[in-house]
């Protein structure tokens, strides 16, 4: 299974916006994969933009290290939309691994951002 590096810390800046403080590095496909994305301290995220209709889901569905790293590659296009999406569902796994909702929760935002990604990528 993939993982994160290091803990996620961020400062709200106004209400909506939030600064990553410290980077963290993400690897794609494991733990040990040489292939890994670092998310740059300073970067901005919105966290998730989730529609009104789905805010049925938990705040960890929206605040989590996995939609900040889908900003990030977003944002800077180091993956293409669809493997940065896939990168996104195989990253939200491992965050919600422990949630007994988490695989469908992935599922359902995974499916968002593909359907409608496009208008942020």
């Amino acid at each position: 299974m993939s993982s994160y590096t290091t803990p996620l810390v961020v400062e709200l800046l106004d209400g909506k916006r939030w600064r990553l403080v410290f980077s963290f590095t993400y690897h794609i496909g494991s733990k040990y994969a040489k292939r890994f994305i670092t998310v740059d301290a300073g970067f901005l995220t919105d966290w998730a933009s989730i529609p009104k209709f789905l805010w049925f889901f938990p705040y960890w569905a929206k605040y989590n290290k996995a939609s900040l790293l889908h900003d990030y590659l977003y944002h800077n296009h180091i993956l293409s939309r669809a493997e940065a999406d896939q990168v996104f569902y195989e990253a939200m796994l491992v965050m919600f691994r422990h949630h007994k909702s988490g695989k469908l929760v992935a599922w359902i935002e995974y499916w968002a951002v593909r359907i409608a990604g496009w208008l942020a990528y």
